[in-house]
């Protein structure tokens, strides 16, 4: 690619350096949420029992959503399948943002937890992956 092609890639205040930096430090707290989150569903799911039952999911759940998440954020993590892992996340997370909008909790903390990190991962993978930003040029 010639240099005036890659110019609308990243902003001109921010070089390509600082920009994967910037991108892997976004994606880097996306996985440590996840793993986080996942962490404790699989391990701890009583620290999480009454959001589950707010939220209207049985505890057994969380032996199946915790690898769930877990395999979310080790796909993100890997760059070979970090746009699957980015993809799977973002459902996830819109899946978490459903439920507590099926609640009435619309704007509550963890539905805005979750938005960031869907922005975040997505942000993070933008700023660390060329073909991500070749195909979609947000900056000109």
């Amino acid at each position: 690619m010639s240099e005036t092609t890659n110019q609308h890639q990243v902003p001109e205040i921010m070089t390509p350096h600082r920009a994967l930096w910037a991108g892997r430090i976004l994606s880097a707290i996306v996985v440590i949420a996840l793993a986080a989150d996942g962490t404790i569903q699989l391990f701890v799911p009583a620290q999480i029992a009454s959001m589950l039952q707010e939220t209207g999911f049985a505890m057994d759940l969380t032996r199946v959503v915790g690898p769930i998440i877990l395999a979310c954020a080790i796909l993100y993590a890997i760059p070979a399948t970090a746009v699957l892992g980015a993809i799977l996340v973002t459902g996830f997370l819109g899946g978490a943002i459903c439920a507590h909008v099926r609640i009435g909790e619309l704007g509550s903390p963890p539905e805005i937890i979750s938005l960031l990190l869907g922005a975040m991962a997505w942000g993070g993978l933008y700023l660390r992956d060329p073909r991500i930003r070749a195909i979609l040029p947000l900056i000109h």
